[in-house]
């Protein structure tokens, strides 16, 4: 019968959880229980900044999170000095820190190849424990300025079970224990700064816990809104001043502009919307997209308002011809301006001809009207009043939307920028 060989695998296990004398201790208790709080210095690599969502409120890091304790049971005897490297296998024989993300959504370690983890011991019984960890945390953002804003968030990282009694938790190297790849960029953020600070959590029921804060600012790329959302509604805004150079009576040039500027507002406005969240207050692009659909509203109602009075100027002025005593072209002195004495003196002539060839021709005294020398029918005062410029309202519009629009602008970027 031939004795089977030894698995070398497990021999070098057995031998190395001998070195450390792992089941000569219970590992389940805390370093030094009962006496003073163990002290867990903590460094953190951050290798990317994954994502960031407005409509999530959250963004995603991947990091190494580096562990440093000592824990007096791991001591063991070397000649040269050289500490022990091993991998995720002995993590779960002995005692490790608890940490959990605060506020986090979804986190994991990779496993790709293997376990992500690395576990370092030294002689004297210290212990580096290092993992890489992706993972996706709450941001709670102020978006009243978006996209003109910059937000911080913060990755929060506290023991899970041990409070400030049991573990103090702290940065190993302070404000240099946070270390960031060069490379790190976003589509649309800048990241302005990173840096570390601690608390203190209370929670009633439990205690004081130490918190590690890991934050970071971000600074919005506006030059994407720019192109997508302001320079389109600019354009659409002065588009729709381009009805107040057209003629009053160009109806059907007038009115399907205002309605194209009006809808492509509306486009953009949904647009943008439907890329945020749902929040109670007003963005500043919330300001300058509505602000900009009403500058084209208003257009289309200027063109409403010209046309309303036109057409009741028209009104009066035929009722005004209608009242007027027939002159059967006779000039009756004194009581014809000079204007009209410039009319055609054929066509006054014949009057009485075309009358009889039933062809009725009208003619708008104008001038008769102003100088108030109609004979005991209608008042000069009576008919300027009545007959209002309608040119007039475009003339002023062509000075004073854009005005107002430039000015609003003035104020706008003035503020948000």
């Amino acid at each position: 019968m031939t004795k089977r060989s030894p698995d070398k695998t497990k021999a070098w296990g057995t031998k190395s959880e001998h070195l450390l004398r792992i089941q000569e201790h219970d590992f389940t208790m805390r370093p030094g229980f009962g006496g003073p709080a163990v002290s867990v210095g903590v460094d953190v690599q951050v290798e990317s900044l994954d994502a960031i969502s407005e409509v999530d409120m959250d963004f995603t890091m991947t990091l190494y999170l580096r562990h440093y304790w000592k824990d007096a049971r791991l001591a063991f005897k070397s000649n040269n000095n050289l500490s022990m490297t091993f991998d995720g296998r002995l993590v779960k024989k002995i005692w490790v820190p608890d940490m959990f993300f605060v506020h986090s959504k979804r986190s994991f370690t990779h496993d790709t190849t293997t376990d992500n983890v690395m576990l370092r011991v030294y002689p004297d019984g210290k212990v580096l424990y290092s993992l890489r960890v992706t993972v996706t945390s709450m941001c709670s953002m102020d978006l009243s300025r978006f996209p003109l804003d910059t937000q911080t968030c913060s990755l929060e990282i506290e023991s899970y079970a041990y409070t400030d009694d049991d573990l103090m938790l702290y940065w190993k190297k302070g404000n240099r224990s946070l270390n960031t790849d060069e490379k790190i960029s976003l589509s649309q953020f800048l990241i302005q700064e990173f840096h570390t600070t601690t608390k203190l959590a209370f929670y009633s029921s439990t205690g004081w816990y130490n918190r590690l804060y890991i934050n970071f600012t971000l600074r919005r790329h506006v030059f994407f809104f720019l192109l997508q959302t302001y320079f389109p509604a600019t354009l659409m805004v002065m588009l729709s001043w381009v009805s107040f150079w057209i003629d009053r009576r160009a109806v059907p040039a007038r009115v399907p502009l205002g309605i194209t500027t009006v809808l492509t507002m509306s486009t953009i406005i949904t647009g943008v919307n439907a890329s945020m969240p749902r929040v109670s207050y007003i963005k500043a692009v919330d300001i300058y997209l509505w602000v900009s659909f009403v500058f084209v509203f208003l257009s289309v109602i200027e063109y409403a308002a010209v046309n309303y009075l036109s057409t009741l100027q028209e009104r009066k002025e035929r009722a005004l011809r209608e009242r007027m005593p027939c002159t059967c072209g006779l000039v009756h002195p004194g009581t014809m301006s000079a204007s009209y004495s410039e009319v055609d003196a054929n066509t006054t002539g014949n009057y009485g001809s075309m009358q009889r060839n039933g062809v009725k021709r009208e003619r708008m005294l104008v001038q008769l009207m102003e100088n108030d020398q109609i004979t005991g029918h209608v008042s000069s005062g009576t008919y300027s009043s009545a007959a209002i410029d309608t040119h007039a309202i475009d003339k002023y519009s062509r000075v004073m939307f854009p005005g107002s629009y430039i000015l609003f602008n003035f104020i706008y970027w003035s503020i948000y920028s």
